[in-house]
């Protein structure tokens, strides 16, 4: 009891000799791909710490240094993705690898001063989400041929160069939201989709899958309005206010961010809570009230925790052992009802902000 897990446990759980651990944890050749990965799981699963794997990245030339770009806001969503990216560079420091904290202030701000300055750094791989990928594209693209490995995380620049991405299939996520919206309202209904921004392409490809499932499931079904709102609470407020008032007879509106309650303080202003059915997406405590009074039928959860860890996972594994990146790791969306609300960890979780570990080193927000 308490005693700490060591080189023989490893290799007894894996299956495997002492010596073949030992290449697996210093990346050595005379080992395949599927056995390497064997050992580290077992290695993770045991919490195994492998001093000897620091050591000897620490007397090459440099450590290996990973810079993470996300936003900080909206941090409903946004602080569940830094928890996850915190709590998987706890886990790879004693392989040497060091992390540098770049947050944005919101979504797509100043994505392109950041990166450069991220460059100048010559850090060996980033983990980004791309807000304006119009933009940052050929940033990414030049760093990938520089030598520096990207992954995308929660939404994508798929015409850069970028190593991989790890999200939620966002045409799933809308065809999903697309689907129920369509077993929840009458044949023949109006929709609208509220959104952050279309050049962003996690909310264009929603919206085009949510449009695309509606009208597959309701028949004579019509989309009236795809309302921007750019993340902006007010912004989210007023302009549903005026959807609202232009199509009195509008049946739901699915919001593919995170940023509802906006929504749902235009429905109670405008006395339509609950005439219209409302799908969000993701989950925060602030939420839960909504859901269990009705003024939310659902909402599409993108387990953001999830997607922290696991864009992590893949560039350090890559950077430390030579694990080919995955080009696409999409991860399987959940539906959120007022009857399983309790059951996810942002309302079984105290809320607060998450803090970099001790593997983190800050940098002056931009």
């Amino acid at each position: 009891m308490g005693k700490r897990a060591g080189i023989h446990e490893v290799a007894a759980a894996a299956g495997v000799s002492i010596g073949t651990v030992d290449r697996a944890l210093h990346s050595r050749p005379d080992i395949s791909e599927a056995t390497r990965k064997r050992v580290m799981r077992a290695a993770q699963k045991l919490g195994y710490r492998p001093n000897l794997a620091a050591r000897a990245l620490s007397g090459k030339k440099k450590r290996i240094r990973i810079a993470v770009c996300i936003p900080r806001e909206i941090h409903y969503f946004y602080d569940q993705l830094w928890a996850g990216v915190y709590a998987e560079a706890e886990r790879w420091a004693d392989f040497g690898v060091e992390f540098e904290h770049h947050p944005l202030k919101e979504l797509g701000a100043r994505e392109i001063v950041v990166l450069e300055k991220i460059l100048q750094s010559n850090p060996d791989g980033i983990v980004l989400t791309p807000g304006q990928p119009e933009q940052t594209s050929a940033l990414i693209t030049r760093a990938e041929t520089q030598g520096v490995r990207v992954i995308c995380v929660s939404t994508d620049a798929p015409a850069s160069g970028r190593s991989g991405i790890v999200c939620v299939d966002p045409l799933l996520n809308g065809a999903l939201a697309g689907e129920l919206m369509a077993k929840f309202v009458p044949p023949g209904s109006s929709v609208a989709a509220v959104t952050g921004m279309l050049s962003t392409e996690d909310h264009a490809r929603k919206t085009e899958g949510f449009t695309r499932s509606f009208f597959q499931h309701c028949p004579k079904g019509s989309m009236v309005g795809v309302v921007e709102a750019h993340e902006h609470k007010q912004e989210s407020f007023q302009r549903t206010k005026e959807l609202l008032a232009r199509f009195d007879s509008l049946a739901g509106i699915y919001v593919n961010t995170v940023n509802c309650l906006p929504v749902c303080d235009a429905l109670a202003a405008c006395k339509m809570t609950g005439k219209v059915k409302l799908i969000t997406t993701d989950l925060f405590r602030e939420m839960v009230p909504f859901l269990k009074d009705g003024t939310i039928a659902a909402s599409i959860y993108q387990h953001p925790h999830q997607q922290g860890r696991l864009a992590v996972v893949a560039l350090a594994q890559h950077l430390v052992q030579g694990v080919p990146i995955p080009p696409r790791r999409h991860i399987n969306p959940s539906i959120v009802f007022s009857s399983n609300v309790h059951l996810f960890r942002e309302v079984q979780e105290p809320a607060m902000s998450p803090s970099p570990s001790s593997s983190f080193s800050e940098c002056e927000e931009l």
